[in-house]
């Protein structure tokens, strides 16, 4: 059985990851056994944090809404309750967009969801 060269194929294979590695620091982008191991490590990280983003930016959008209720004499739980009692249906991205960039708006909102609590 004739021997196998590798050459080419392997060369393409190693490219290709050292491709993917392009950024990373030091002997991690220059060198195969490093590139590939920083590789699957970085695989894991994309999934995990692929989830987490999701966490994180609720929790951002909950602290925001927080901050603008405060400042019209309310806390965010109370806030949520009042606008669900008012049958006012909007998701916590917008009511953060909302807060932050539209003071007024974000004011009437309160109102209603005070006036919807105390009933």
């Amino acid at each position: 059985m004739p021997r196998v060269r590798t050459g080419i194929v392997r060369r393409r294979r190693h490219n290709k990851v050292l491709k993917r590695a392009k950024g990373f620091r030091g002997s991690r982008s220059k060198q195969y056994r490093n590139a590939f191991q920083t590789l699957l490590n970085a695989a894991t990280y994309e999934y995990r944090d692929r989830r987490n983003k999701k966490r994180d930016f609720r929790r951002l959008w909950i602290q925001r809404i927080n901050a603008g209720a405060r400042l019209h004499g309310m806390n965010y739980s109370t806030f949520i309750s009042g606008l669900k009692k008012a049958n006012i249906d909007l998701n916590r991205k917008v009511l953060a967009d909302i807060a932050a960039r539209e003071p007024e708006a974000f004011k009437s909102l309160v109102t209603a969801a005070q006036g919807a609590h105390q009933q």
